[in-house]
């Protein structure tokens, strides 16, 4: 019997407040309550829909914890104002379509598989190891059922992060397999690295120019970005001294290795003055070293000279291997380990088991290695060549890069690259403006080149066009 009253006292109850919930959200989907307005009192509701004032009272609480309304202390419940869409955009300034982070990107990879990128940020498949890829994916497909079906551990395959140890070290870079987490890839590496260590509105610094997308993710994470001057040896030592005085930023993202779009190199004196303003301004550094296999002897890295204390360094191998393959890595101090393999978990799961088992297994072939031998000379031929055409054209390189893919040029005459890359688009071709790169908008004059994307002579065509085409808007 007194199971019997208590089943029926929570049928009850739970019926009116459902009942009661039901009624405002129907009035706020039928905009007789828009957002903002003040909803019914609990007394005049409760006599209305004829139930008791504690079930309009509960039914209002439970409103407000989803959000549908909120309370305001001794003045009522009140519908909650619409929530608008996160837009990217927004976020941050507003720039000209054709120079925001996110326009060569989109192009890029919304273009056709015949369509001339010299713009993008990757080699052409015929330049990764294809060959190694099948091999490696018939080795899997032998493999047992778990490599195939089973989710990966959040840490990732231990077999993977034991070789990234090892190829770290060839860098100087001292790290256990337990201090590596692998990724989706590196940009997830950073947005987990972000969630894990920011706030909205903290300060993060970047260098300027630097890669577009640092800039996207950062606006995603409502960061405040502050720029600093990047020069052939690494960032402007007094500058970055001023902007961390000034602004105490909580991240600094950059490139160490070959930088990206400009093609730099850190010296070894500008890493100690780096790290030593690190320390000295509580600073934390993450370092992102994606085109490290491309480099024909190690440059500097700010990891190792720091420990891995105060810089998180990450990788990941779509550059080299395969953009399909999603696989990347962060190697950090072990209790920031701990707390971003909790991140992975709860915006991941487990962790992508047949990327990793097939990167590990092209990695540990013998072919790989030869593949990067071949690929650094191929590059190096590529830079030597595009850069003589480009000068053919006015196009003068900033640097002579060591290594990598990316020529970083001014255009003759101070034209405007978007301009340029408008010119381009029209023909099929996607250039990369620099002031994507730049946020302080330093960067109009400049393109940057993938060398390995511009070996086609219609490149060279088709710039030549655009050139006089921007001429003669000017």
């Amino acid at each position: 019997m007194a199971t019997e009253a208590i089943r029926m006292a929570e049928i009850g109850g739970t019926t009116r407040v459902a009942m009661v919930m039901a009624t405002i959200r129907q009035r706020i989907a039928g905009r007789s309550l828009t957002p903002g307005a003040k909803l019914p009192s609990v007394r005049g509701l409760a006599a209305t829909l004829k139930v008791s004032t504690s079930t309009v009272v509960d039914a209002y609480e439970r409103l407000v914890a989803e959000g549908a309304i909120h309370s305001r202390p001794g003045s009522g419940f009140y519908v909650a104002s619409e929530t608008t869409p996160l837009s990217l955009i927004d976020v941050g300034q507003r720039l000209d379509r054709a120079i925001d982070p996110f326009w060569i990107s989109r192009q890029s990879l919304d273009a056709a598989h015949d369509d001339l990128k010299p713009g993008c940020g990757w080699l052409p498949s015929s330049w990764l190891p294809v060959d190694g890829l099948r091999k490696a994916l018939r080795t899997i497909a032998r493999a047992g059922e778990p490599a195939l079906a089973d989710y990966g551990s959040p840490l990732g395959l231990p077999l993977l992060r034991q070789l990234i140890a090892r190829r770290m070290a060839d860098r100087g870079i001292e790290a256990t397999p337990d201090q590596v987490m692998l990724t989706e890839s590196g940009t997830q590496a950073i947005d987990l690295i972000c969630r894990m260590l920011l706030e909205p509105g903290d300060t993060v610094l970047v260098d300027d120019p630097c890669y577009f997308n640092f800039q996207a993710l950062l606006r995603a994470h409502r960061a405040r970005m502050v720029s600093v001057p990047f020069t052939p040896t690494g960032p402007d030592i007094e500058l970055l001294r001023k902007a961390l005085a000034e602004h105490r930023p909580r991240l600094y993202i950059t490139n160490s290795g070959i930088h990206n779009p400009t093609g730099a190199t850190l010296s070894p004196v500008v890493a100690h003055r780096v790290l030593k303003l690190a320390d000295e301004f509580g600073l934390t550094i993450i370092e992102d070293d994606i085109f490290a296999d491309f480099e024909q002897s190690p440059a500097p890295r700010l990891g190792a000279f720091d420990g891995l204390d105060r810089v998180i360094h990450i990788g990941s191998f779509s550059k080299t291997l395969s953009a399909s393959v999603r696989c990347g890595f962060i190697a950090a101090r072990s209790d920031w380990i701990e707390g971003l393999t909790d991140l992975k978990i709860a915006t991941s799961f487990g962790g992508g088991r047949l990327a990793a088992e097939l990167v590990f297994a092209v990695l540990s072939d013998g072919g790989y290695r030869k593949h990067l031998e071949a690929l650094r000379l191929r590059l190096s031929a590529a830079r030597r060549d595009v850069g003589a055409k480009l000068k053919v054209l006015g196009i003068e390189p900033w640097l002579e890069p060591q290594a990598g893919l990316f020529l970083w040029c001014r255009l003759p005459g101070g034209l405007d690259a978007a301009d340029v890359a408008r010119a381009a688009l029209a023909r099929n071709v996607v250039l990369a403006p620099g002031n994507a790169f730049s946020l302080a908008q330093s960067a109009s004059s400049f393109l940057r080149f993938n060398v390995s994307q511009t070996t086609d002579e219609r490149v060279f065509d088709v710039l030549q066009e655009a050139l006089k085409d921007a001429k003669g808007q000017n």
